[in-house]
């Protein structure tokens, strides 16, 4: 399972989403989406802005979460 902790960073950070679009010109409903965790692909260039925007790395927003086999 992939977990996207961009709602904790932006908590963090004391930054709303439409802020974030703003200042990184990507489209406030795409932000909402990963926000959300509602996205199913994710552009580098918007996780690129995003990292730059938010002073992190991509292991800090993204993380994977191995699955429970049976």
């Amino acid at each position: 399972m992939i977990k996207i902790h961009l709602s904790k960073i932006l908590g963090e950070k004391r930054m709303s989403q439409a802020e974030l679009a703003r200042i990184t010109n990507i489209r406030p409903n795409t932000i909402s989406e990963i926000y959300n965790e509602l996205i199913e692909r994710i552009n580098l260039e918007h996780l690129d802005k995003i990292c730059e925007v938010l002073n992190c790395d991509v292991a800090d927003l993204i993380e994977h979460i191995p699955n429970k086999r049976r």
